[in-house]
């Protein structure tokens, strides 16, 4: 499925890390700078942003809500992560003239307002609350709706599920400090993850009625009526995005023992 309004910033951004990548190595050497599997990370996370937004998946997001639910999993649980560990704004600061890149890169890293708004919002808190608004608050009837039926509030939609997952992960892969520390926050961090999105998953799954209308003429095609539907959608998130988080926090978990 050709989507221009997609391919073409996916196509520039890719353009232009694999180009700020090429100047990196070329000055430092192949696996320096970035390291080859950050790379290999970035591919990842284009690939999915590929199957999420260009591919067949995302055109039976208009009449499947366990389509859609896929969807929004692949955003947040597969091409955030991969973004976070692909050091995309040096690749990117690098793509740029040699005469610009230093410049811009030590005015953005002395700039205060962008590095007190950073360090606000990549505090694992703030950015607990706002992963955790931006799930629920997008699955009320009102915004949900609305994202069906305009395509620009659709847009908005995956940009705030993806941008504050890049902010979520970027708090649990890029913390610093002590790892025993790091992996104590990150326990709670993960486990309260777990709780809250299975908990909307369990919501979807055993309510008694369907949430969206939008999907009520267009399930009966796929043999599903609008519940069983929900149903589905709400196990994918409940199972199996759940189940990353809970992983997740077990290992955390055992690797702050080890440290202990």
């Amino acid at each position: 499925m050709f989507e221009p309004s997609l391919l073409i910033p996916l196509a520039i951004t890719a353009t232009l890390y694999l180009w700020g990548l090429w100047n990196i190595w070329r000055r430092a050497g192949i696996g320096h700078g970035i390291p080859v599997r950050r790379c290999i990370c970035f591919l990842g996370a284009i690939l999915a942003l590929v199957i999420a937004l260009v591919s067949p998946l995302d055109a039976l997001s208009s009449v499947l809500l366990l389509a859609h639910m896929a969807q929004h999993l692949v955003l947040i649980l597969i091409a955030a992560p991969l973004l976070v560990l692909s050091d995309v704004p040096l690749a990117l600061l690098w793509a740029l003239p040699r005469r610009w890149a230093r410049p811009l890169g030590r005015q953005l890293y002395r700039w205060q307002p962008v590095v007190w708004l950073w360090q606000v919002v990549s505090s694992p808190i703030c950015a607990w609350v706002l992963f955790t608004t931006v799930l629920w608050v997008w699955h009320t009837r009102v915004l949900y709706e609305a994202a069906l039926h305009d395509e620009v509030i659709h847009a908005i939609e995956h940009l705030a599920f993806l941008g504050t997952a890049v902010v979520f992960w970027s708090v649990l892969l890029q913390h610093n400090g002590p790892r025993p520390v790091r992996y104590m926050m990150a326990v709670p961090y993960l486990f309260t993850t777990s709780l809250q999105s299975g908990i909307l998953g369990a919501l979807m799954t055993f309510s008694a009625r369907p949430w969206y209308p939008y999907y009520t003429a267009l399930t009966t095609s796929w043999g599903l009526t609008p519940l069983q539907d929900q149903q589905l959608a709400g196990l994918i998130m409940w199972l199996p995005g759940s189940a990353v988080f809970t992983l997740l926090t077990i290992g955390y978990f055992g690797a702050s023992l080890r440290r202990l």
